[in-house]
């Protein structure tokens, strides 16, 4: 396989390889796929976390558990104006 890497790209892979943490350019590259597919992996476990809570969310309020928006929006109201009072 070739690939053809743009200026920046290239310009990265260069300074990656003068800290001395790498080699050479497949390393650099290596490296980078590496992350890519660890944060593929994660990003889809959030996905599965995400609709579980959604889905619980839905039962909660179809069961009646839910809260009325104006007490969450007095809540987040609140909230916002102790975060600046302590800036």
């Amino acid at each position: 396989m070739s690939i053809t890497l743009t200026l920046e790209q290239e310009r990265i892979v260069q300074n990656l390889l003068a800290t001395g943490k790498y080699r050479e350019s497949g390393e650099v590259i290596q490296a980078a796929l590496t992350l890519l597919e660890e944060y593929g992996a994660q990003y889809e476990l959030w996905i599965d976390d995400t609709r579980s809570k959604v889905e619980v969310g839905i039962q909660e309020l179809e069961r009646g558990e839910g809260i009325e928006l104006d007490v969450v929006m007095a809540k987040l109201r609140t909230k916002i104006e102790r975060a600046g009072k302590s800036v």
